[in-house]
């Protein structure tokens, strides 16, 4: 049982007696929301694609020479989604203790959204449904490998050359409804949902006995798809400690981001053919590109491009914000991301 007590209740009162302001001092930055695109599954636990995996082969032929018809090569891949819930409960008698029941609960349900925030962007990254079945797969499990003989998307996981447990990751995302996106269920709605339940619900104590009191239900279910593994890189195996980042000769990120961007197959509009001689080189037609790290590695992108002098590290306003941005694609930052990754091999 987890229901607030009359401690709790005393921990935010303010002075004059109203609900006081709680500064939020577990809050986090996950800025994979900003690009991360959403659509409708087409299954109603999950969502199934179809992809390409052979073309038609043409035939060099010769007057009066007849030749074989080719045809393409598709196969169907799947993935589950997952269903991320929590319930906040308290005494009705405690939540109206000062009169301001809706300000008490307000409070409480905010920390319960911010949790849910947290856990969902952590699983876009690690979420492994191997191991976890009731979660979704993310992108850690999915480019867990930098050895080509292992799996075919090992080509773009670049090895920054770390070792033991101390490692962050930088990733590189080109979404978009063909090449990657997160999805939520056929039938369901979209986001994080959000009922109150009031105090129509007769809550129990830890020996199962009744007592009034207010609740609300929160429920969020999604799932990531990658449709085309080519428009996803993973920089891997960043050393954070003094023998990486924080060494005399630690691995040259833009460096190694340079060549992520030229793993995604149309990234950019001159890319895809579409020349436009006095536009920048945006990102090629339904491609919404995104870098993602940690507060650690951003800092230490500063710290590179400001040694380095490095050209391609600017700002560009997006929608009023002024926003990092390395060969014109926006450095996010996600704080779920951690500096104590194993060794990708």
């Amino acid at each position: 049982m987890a229901f607030p007590t009359l401690l709790d209740w005393a921990r935010r009162q303010a002075p004059d007696g109203h609900i006081d302001e709680i500064a939020e001092l577990l809050s986090q930055c996950n800025e994979i929301y900003k690009e991360l695109p959403w659509r409708e599954g087409s299954l109603p636990t999950g969502h199934q694609g179809t992809v390409r995996i052979g073309l038609p082969l043409a035939t060099w032929r010769m007057l009066n020479q007849g030749l074989t018809p080719t045809k393409d090569l598709t196969a169907q891949i799947q993935a589950g989604a997952g269903m991320l819930e929590d319930m906040s409960q308290v005494d009705k008698a405690i939540a109206e203790l000062n009169g301001d029941v809706a300000g008490f609960r307000v409070e409480s349900d905010n920390a319960h959204l911010e949790s849910m925030s947290q856990i969902m962007a952590q699983q876009f990254f690690y979420g492994n449904a191997a191991t976890a079945p009731a979660q979704f797969t993310g992108l850690s499990p999915l480019y867990n490998t930098v050895t080509l003989a292992n799996a075919q998307n090992a080509k773009n996981v670049f090895n920054a050359g770390g070792s033991a447990s101390n490692n962050a990751s930088l990733w590189l995302a080109g979404w978009g409804d063909r090449t990657g996106f997160g999805f939520f269920p056929k039938g369901s709605q979209a986001g994080l949902q959000f009922e109150d339940r009031g105090d129509i619900n007769f809550l129990l104590d830890s020996t199962g006995k009744q007592f009034r009191g207010y609740t609300s239900w929160f429920s969020w279910k999604a799932g990531l798809f990658i449709q085309d593994w080519r428009y996803f890189v993973r920089i891997a195996n960043i050393d954070v400690t003094t023998a990486g980042l924080a060494g005399a000769n630690p691995p040259d990120l833009f460096a190694i981001m340079s060549k992520a961007v030229i793993r995604l197959p149309t990234f950019t509009k001159r890319a895809s053919g579409i020349t436009e001689t006095d536009a920048p080189d945006e990102p090629a037609p339904g491609i919404i590109p995104a870098w993602y790290c940690n507060r650690t590695v951003r800092e230490y992108l500063d710290i590179q491009a400001i040694r380095d002098k490095n050209v391609l590290l600017g700002f560009r306003d997006y929608a009023g914000q002024p926003v990092i941005e390395f060969r014109e694609v926006p450095i996010r930052v996600c704080d779920v991301l951690t500096i104590t990754e194993a060794t990708v091999v």
